[in-house]
């Protein structure tokens, strides 16, 4: 029976927060160049955001590249700049009602990319269904630094009082404060870390990691991965019995 015929679709997670890894070394593995398994991971993407959508996610966050990427070669970190251009396809969100947003530092992005996507972030705000998020230079330590600067402004200039703060409070100066914390965090490629990604939102995250590189990563595979989250029990710091009640 497969994975897609299993899933409850009364309880598709509403987050769902994907480390997409593995692009280079599925293309180092059929002798091809790096940047080949960057573009087959954007055909990935697609194929998973329209499952995604089709099942009732609501929020669907892929961490594109990391703050850390601008060390990569300079001729990769090209490529994958061109390709996020080459790769926005308008048709697909506007087929699917999937909204478009991006989070991290992003003015460090080329002026035409930044351009670009901010152009398919406005045709798009309309959109109802599903919203896609791409995570593009960007850390969560980055993130959360900051956060507490723009905090400790407001504590300074007398606009919030220390006692105040509470977590809450951190989530609402995060740059993924227009949605709700994953529910289910998975990381393709067989790596079992997190790489800078949403340390604070995942911290009740249910965390899936598959050996599969991101390009061979399609529906069935996601499916398997909702599957296995349905299985799992959510106690949030509580006790089964507690959660039954």
């Amino acid at each position: 029976m497969l994975y897609k015929d299993q899933v409850d679709k009364t309880r598709i997670p509403a987050h769902i927060a994907i480390i997409m890894d593995g692009n280079g070394r599925w293309a180092k593995q059929r002798g091809l160049v790096r940047s080949l398994g960057h573009q087959a991971g954007a055909e990935t993407v697609h194929v998973i955001a329209e499952e995604a959508s089709n099942l009732g996610v609501k929020y669907l966050t892929l961490y594109t590249f990391s703050t850390e990427n601008w060390n990569r070669p300079a001729d990769e970190v090209a490529a994958l700049m061109s390709l996020l251009i080459d790769s926005i396809e308008e048709e697909t969100f506007m087929k699917n009602n999937i909204s478009f947003r991006i989070i991290g530092e992003t003015e460090k992005l080329p002026a035409d990319v930044l351009n670009r996507l901010n152009q398919c972030v406005q045709r798009t705000s309309k959109n109802t269904g599903m919203c896609l998020v791409l995570a593009l230079s960007y850390s969560s330590k980055w993130e959360i630094t900051k956060a507490v600067k723009e905090i400790s402004e407001k504590v300074a200039c007398g606009e919030l009082n220390i006692n105040d703060i509470t977590d809450q409070t951190v989530s609402q100066y995060l740059a993924t404060n227009f949605m709700p914390d994953p529910d289910l965090l998975i990381r393709t490629g067989g790596e079992i870390r997190l790489s800078n990604y949403m340390l604070w939102q995942c911290a009740y995250s249910e965390l899936y990691f598959c050996d599969t590189f991101w390009p061979d990563f399609k529906e069935e595979e996601f499916c398997k991965a909702i599957c296995d989250y349905q299985r799992r029990e959510r106690r949030f710091g509580k006790t089964s019995e507690q959660i039954l009640k």
